[in-house]
């Protein structure tokens, strides 16, 4: 058998103690201290000592878990799902998870739902526009943490007022209910119009010309070989487009947009918001200054800035895989000299879309961009 981590995550459901394995009990029962939210701890025996987390909690969680002893840590259901044990994980702690049901297992339960036809959302202490993302025409998504007014204005405001919203509350306990209240999860039968994950047309953007387009953005992309967990930077952001769907691809995807201009900064903030990854990060200033310090990327794009000293040296100084965009002669110069030195492939796209000349229809080209990529 083996040693026992002083530190235990112990998940409890709305059925309180009664609900506990033996296991789970034991663990409480052997702590030197059990803390967790008052509500948690309203759970227990009267003779458990126990002791409330302080607020606000991650500043002061290491000072407060220090010279403790055994610790038994409560959590909402799955420790593991948006919850403390992901925490305690995170920040180096040797634990020993006992989950409970999750909120997530007993609200699909209720609803016949299968979990390889749900997506879960978490807006616990993020940000609601998450939910973004996941919306699709007959998605079934489950919202946790969002509050109801904030999330039927979102879901209004994307044209999916007409979804089908289910509130679920208390989920496992006596007082399980459909219907506001503690600890709800907000089931959504999608209904609205669609949008693909990658691939956004433009006007999904809102910019002011500085827009990487969608078929130069799909060229970029299938080069910058977006991978689950990857960071990318986004240089020279514009409208962020780039970043935007390169978060989009897949929630572990991080994405940060360098862009100089604090107009065009806030304008990406709002874009990542609106189509579901407002965590990207926005950084307000010129490359290559702006570039230190920030998270070691996996792959690059380069969209404006070529010509600027240290720009594209910075880049490749990373070892990140590597595209870059160049529409002036000065910035194709700068990208066949990339070519010539480190190889990779230097492409021309030219795209011409068919308009109305006079009686009959003709092709529209659109300025043609030279494209150097490096893997």
């Amino acid at each position: 058998m083996r040693e026992k981590s002083p530190l235990t995550v112990v998940g409890i459901g709305a059925d309180g103690w009664p609900g506990l394995s033996e296991q789970a009990r034991e663990a409480v029962l052997r702590a030197d201290v059990v803390v967790g939210s008052p509500r948690q701890l309203a759970y227990l025996p009267s003779d458990v000592r126990s002791e409330p987390w302080p607020s606000p909690l991650l500043p002061a969680l290491d000072d407060f878990l220090a010279d403790k002893g055994r610790v038994c840590v409560l959590a909402s259901g799955d420790p593991l799902l948006s919850g403390i044990g992901t925490t305690l994980l995170k920040r180096g702690y040797d634990v020993e998870i006992l989950p409970a049901l999750s909120s997530v297992t007993l609200a699909r339960a209720r609803l016949g739902w299968p979990s390889e036809e749900t997506e879960v959302v978490t807006v616990v202490g993020r940000e609601i526009g998450r939910v973004n993302r996941a919306l699709a025409p007959g998605r079934k998504i489950l919202v946790l943490g969002a509050n109801a007014e904030d999330l039927r204005d979102l879901l209004k405001a994307r044209g999916y007022g007409r979804s089908r919203v289910i509130a679920l509350s208390d989920l496992g306990g006596p007082d399980e209910r459909i219907g506001p209240g503690e600890l709800t999860v907000f089931a959504i039968e999608a209904d609205g119009p669609a949008l693909p994950l990658t691939g956004l047309p433009d006007d999904a953007f809102e910019h002011d010309g500085q827009l990487t387009k969608r078929d130069l953005r799909a060229s970029a992309l299938a080069r910058l070989a977006p991978s689950p967990g990857e960071v990318l930077w986004d240089v020279g952001a514009g409208a962020g487009s780039v970043g935007i769907e390169w978060s989009r691809a897949h929630p572990l995807n991080r994405a940060i947009a360098i862009e100089r201009l604090p107009e065009r900064a806030a304008r990406i903030a709002r874009n990542a918001d609106t189509l579901g990854v407002p965590e990207l990060d926005v950084v307000i200033g010129a490359a290559p200054e702006a570039l230190e310090g920030l998270a070691t990327p996996q792959a690059i794009f380069v969209g404006g800035g070529l010509t600027v000293p240290g720009v594209l040296d910075a880049c490749l100084a990373t070892g990140a895989r590597i595209v870059a965009h160049g529409v002036t002669l000065e910035s194709e110069q700068a990208l066949a000299r990339a070519y010539g030195e480190h190889g990779g492939e230097l492409i021309r796209v030219s795209v011409e879309q068919a308009a109305p000349l006079g009686g009959f229809t003709g092709w529209t080209p659109a300025r043609a961009v030279t494209q150097w990529s490096r893997p």
